[in-house]
């Protein structure tokens, strides 16, 4: 490992996280380093990418860290390295052949969507089929648990990073936890996770954890002139609706944005009037046409359109808003709504876009927002507690199917 200060950690690739970057470069110059690592932040962080960035700086990879001449392997990047072992969580019914296409895609760019929940099948980008990825006994044993016991081949550490350790399931957790509580002085554990209380506190509190933070517009916007190519205006948009995730920007479509920005307007209208046969046919069609990642996008540019509604009806100051080419509509919106609780709104549509990242399927979720934004619009509480979303869907079952 290069100890030289001229070297910055990940300076080929990451995206933003200064304070993260300042963090583990302290680490890495004091040069006592713990057995276990825990990356946590919320998704599109980069938590991924900066495992690899780990890995291959400890082992002295000229990567995605630019060694400058130092670098302590001839090897290409962590994917080439006999020491570093990634491990992404995965349904049953994958194959191995599977999973190295998704490891080749990380080996290739670390900001790559590998989720299963996000891209349940490489080949087929509109596929919205739900698969469930986690890590099982079986693949605990049989994958994991082998490679903790191999002695360094050319590197400083046998490095395992596991992604998404908070899909492990209990009885995986449990014997993933003897390792962490005797651990050899020869492996180092890179773990990452988006909601850490699914972990066990033991598995916490035997990492020394770093918390990434959800990247800014310009850490977005930036990522992408510098490693997508996008124009300044087109990586400025995505970035508006990214909603700080990176890694889902790359994949957002800036003309399917711009279409689904105006029927969201059509979305608010038909869930106002309670017209049940538009809204079913919008969703549908939003459904069908749309792909996980564009409507995690099509959420985020819902979000952003109205906290642009809040700003202009606390500061009636058409200039801070970000759709400023929107501004009519949202004039409009504010006139004839006054009473409408635009927060409860932002807060409906922020709990149940959590919801996709849990594999529920788009047309439930979005169907119980239109009945929620029904009643918010008009300053009242939803009928249907948020608690009990639902009995939202026997009214419209038959429109759905």
């Amino acid at each position: 490992m290069a100890s030289s200060n001229n070297i910055t950690f990940g300076d080929r690739r990451l995206v933003g996280q200064a304070k993260a970057r300042e963090q583990i470069e302290r680490v890495l110059q004091s040069d006592r380093l713990s057995h276990a690592y825990l990356l946590t932040g919320p998704e599109g962080s980069g938590k991924t990418a900066f495992a690899l960035a780990l890995a291959e700086y400890i082992n002295g990879i000229d990567n995605i860290t630019d060694f400058k001449g130092q670098s302590a392997t001839k090897k290409s990047s962590w994917y080439t390295h006999p020491d570093v072992h990634l491990f992404i969580p995965h349904p049953r019914t994958v194959s191995s052949d599977e999973i190295k296409q998704r490891l080749e895609l990380l080996a290739e760019d670390p900001y790559e969507i590998t989720d299963f929940s996000l891209r349940p099948a490489l080949n087929n980008p509109d596929s919205t089929k739900n698969l469930q990825a986690f890590y099982s006994i079986e693949y605990y044993h049989s994958e994991i648990r082998p490679r903790t016991v191999y002695k360094p081949n050319e590197g400083k550490k046998t490095v395992v990073i596991i992604t998404g350790i908070d899909t492990m399931r209990k009885e995986s957790a449990n014997a993933f936890l003897k390792l962490l509580e005797e651990p050899s002085p020869n492996v180092m554990f890179i773990l990452t996770a988006s909601k850490t209380e699914q972990l066990l506190p033991t598995i916490i509190s035997r990492c020394q954890q770093i918390r990434l933070q959800q990247l800014s517009y310009d850490d977005v916007a930036g990522g992408l002139m510098r490693f997508d190519g996008k124009s300044e205006d087109d990586a400025k948009f995505l970035a508006r609706m990214s909603g700080g995730n990176y890694s889902l920007a790359r994949f957002f479509d800036v003309e399917t944005l711009q279409k689904t920005r105006g029927e969201i307007v059509e979305f608010l209208r038909y869930s106002y009037t309670q017209d049940a046969a538009l809204v079913l046919a919008l969703i549908k069609d939003w459904n069908s046409s749309l792909n996980r990642e564009n409507q995690i996008a099509l959420c985020n540019t819902l979000e952003q359109f109205l906290r642009d509604i809040l700003i202009f009806r606390e500061t009636s100051n058409i200039e801070l808003v970000t759709n400023v080419d929107q501004a009519g509509v949202i004039q409009k919106f504010c006139n004839s709504m006054e009473k409408a609780d635009v927060i409860g709104m932002i807060e409906n549509l922020q709990d149940l876009k959590r919801l996709l990242y849990q594999n529920v399927q788009f047309k439930y979720i979005f169907t119980a927002l239109s009945t929620r934004f029904t009643n918010l619009m008009r300053g009242a509480d939803p009928v249907i507690p948020s608690d009990k979303p639902w009995q939202h869907l026997p009214a419209f079952n038959e429109g759905l199917n």
